[in-house]
């Protein structure tokens, strides 16, 4: 049995690429089909913590390259499976855990979650440790969408795509729709996940008297709860948006039960997997140009997709979904459909094990 060494993210905290390490860690198929061991790569322990300096974070590293050196070391893997950061202080910290697996001459697996290369890969430093980074290494991608941002380092040849999958949740009963209709936005509170334009987007459909409630919920990271209601203050729009703060578990399925509607206008993602729990659970999305997301909502199908930052192309197609209830139901129905096609964590385990047996 072929030996793997996984260095991928586990929760806490809890992001999107965290939340398929878990997946990947606790897959019967693939701790089944090969000799698995696991390391934590992440050194926060809360995402307000990511991004930050710290000694906790230092020595919290410094254990990870000693437990890396000793799998290495003991394990003796075929291959190496790491979900590393794509740019900046991140990719620089996880390069030295790829290039101590590349000295003990492990071939190198990349899944990638975030992206941001393309954007990096003209300054001599960057470009330099990526090509040094990419050499003899596979990568995994989520979508065709994303390759040009490795396209410079990486042939297609050595590129598989394997976008996320989820469990299904059978204990969520959703309602029938009803009066006012109910947005929901449910993300960590950062700017490039499209809070403010959500809050602009409200703003055009209250003053066009267009009826609603919007739920924002996210924990604190770059932006606070309080300065995101200090915003919808400002704009007078308490009445019809709630900021719930962080969700998880029982709540998180409770404000999914109660949405009609998912708004996630983003301009800085790559498959966020809260748009396939709304679409397992039959609610429409409405997203933005980015990323897997064109592969993952069919414009006009199962949601809508409008062009990142505008506003008022949000408001249109949210305007129209709310009105239209019969057109609510029929893309969630649809994006249900694709959810099981494509995007159940069965479907996922399954494209994750077989790249891996081709590599």
């Amino acid at each position: 049995m072929k030996k793997v060494l996984f260095i991928l993210h586990i929760p806490p905290p809890i992001h999107g690429s965290a939340v398929v390490g878990s997946y990947i860690k606790n897959s019967s198929l693939i701790n089944g089909s090969f000799n698995c061991r696991y390391i934590n790569l992440s050194t926060s322990v809360s995402v307000e913590e990511i991004g930050r300096k710290g000694i906790g974070k230092l020595i919290r590293y410094l254990s990870l390259i000693w437990k890396v050196n000793k799998q290495l070391l003991i394990f003796c893997p075929d291959i190496c499976y790491l979900s590393i950061n794509s740019k900046g202080a991140g990719f620089y910290k996880d390069s030295l855990i790829v290039l101590l697996v590349k000295f003990f001459g492990v071939k190198p697996v990349y899944h990638f979650h975030n992206k941001g290369i393309s954007e990096r890969q003209n300054k001599f430093f960057d470009n330099l440790l990526y090509r040094i980074v990419f050499r003899n290494a596979d990568v995994i991608l989520l979508s065709k969408n994303l390759y040009p941002d490795i396209f410079k380092y990486v042939s297609e040849s050595r590129v598989h795509y394997c976008p996320n999958g989820i469990p299904e949740n059978k204990s969520i009963e959703r309602k029938e729709g009803g009066e006012p209709v109910e947005l929901l936005f449910l993300s960590h509170l950062i700017k490039s996940k499209g809070v403010i334009v959500l809050i602009e987007a409200n703003g055009i459909l209250r003053d066009k008297g267009v009826h609603f409630l919007c739920t924002i919920a996210g924990g604190d990271a770059e932006l606070t709860r309080k300065e995101v209601q200090d915003i919808i203050t400002y704009k007078e729009l308490s009445s019809s948006i709630t900021v719930a703060g962080p969700v998880y578990g029982e709540d998180r399925m409770n404000v999914m039960l109660k949405a009609d509607i998912l708004v996630h206008p983003t301009f800085n993602d790559c498959l966020p997997l809260i748009i396939l729990e709304a679409m397992q659970n039959s609610i429409p999305v409405v997203s933005t140009f980015e990323g897997a997301i064109p592969e993952v909502v069919e414009d006009g199908i199962t949601g809508f997709l409008v062009p990142q930052k505008d506003s008022k192309a949000l408001a249109k197609k949210l305007e129209l979904l709310i009105k239209d209830p019969e057109l609510r139901q029929k893309m969630g129905r649809s994006g249900r459909e694709k959810y099981e096609k494509e995007f159940t964590l069965a479907v996922f385990e399954k494209r994750m094990k077989e790249i891996l047996e081709k590599i």
